[in-house]
């Protein structure tokens, strides 16, 4: 009877073991998404403190194009609203909350678009020092933000995919670990590249 007791126990040992070594894992991948979510955070700031200087610079030459000077304000502050709801929400680790930020970062990037596409038109704001300084600083940042959502991207489809295999999923279901969103633009027009003609 002891010698089926000590297996007993170290049967529930080695499987509480595995369970702890589980759940350790899943915590490691969810810790790695968050920290590279605040890789691309970092970078939203940096875009987002750039962007009134970018109008700044632009609004004397640009006096006929209110419309557009506008438009990327808006987006810029609809992108930081929806980042703002996301870190409430409890960041990307959240079910669903990439979503609204995705499209308000593709509206940004679009309303830039098109504000850089306009400058071409204005001679001495394309010859502007602080002009070029701006797209420059703009241009690397978005680099760095692309980079930043591709290196989120591949911790979510570890932390996904290992929530997804057995039998790592049952633990992670009695823990409350669920997928979370991959970082992509759903609006297809978002997509498309910015036409400049000259």
């Amino acid at each position: 009877m002891s010698t089926i007791l000590l297996i007993i126990i170290g049967v529930i040992v080695i499987a509480a073991l595995w369970g702890v070594g589980i759940y350790n894992r899943l915590v490691t991948l969810r810790n790695q998404v968050k920290n590279a979510w605040s890789q691309i955070d970092v970078q939203l700031q940096r875009r987002y403190d750039l962007i009134p200087n970018l109008i700044e610079t632009v609004k004397g030459y640009m006096a006929y194009e209110k419309g557009t000077l506008e438009a990327v304000i808006n987006a810029r502050n609809q992108a930081a609203s929806a980042r703002a709801s996301l870190e409430k929400s409890g960041g990307p680790t959240d079910e669903g909350s990439l979503k609204a930020l995705a499209s308000a970062e593709a509206s940004l990037t679009g309303s830039l678009g098109k504000l850089f596409a306009l400058s071409e038109n204005y001679p001495e704001l394309k010859a502007s020092e602080n002009m070029k300084i701006l797209q420059e600083e703009l241009a690397s940042t978005e680099n760095k933000i692309a980079f930043s959502r591709q290196a989120y991207n591949d911790q979510a489809m570890t932390y996904n995919t290992e929530q997804q295999t057995a039998p790592t999923v049952f633990v992670a279901q009695l823990f409350g670990h669920h997928p979370v969103d991959l970082y992509e633009v759903q609006d297809q027009e978002a997509k498309k590249a910015v036409k400049v003609s000259f």
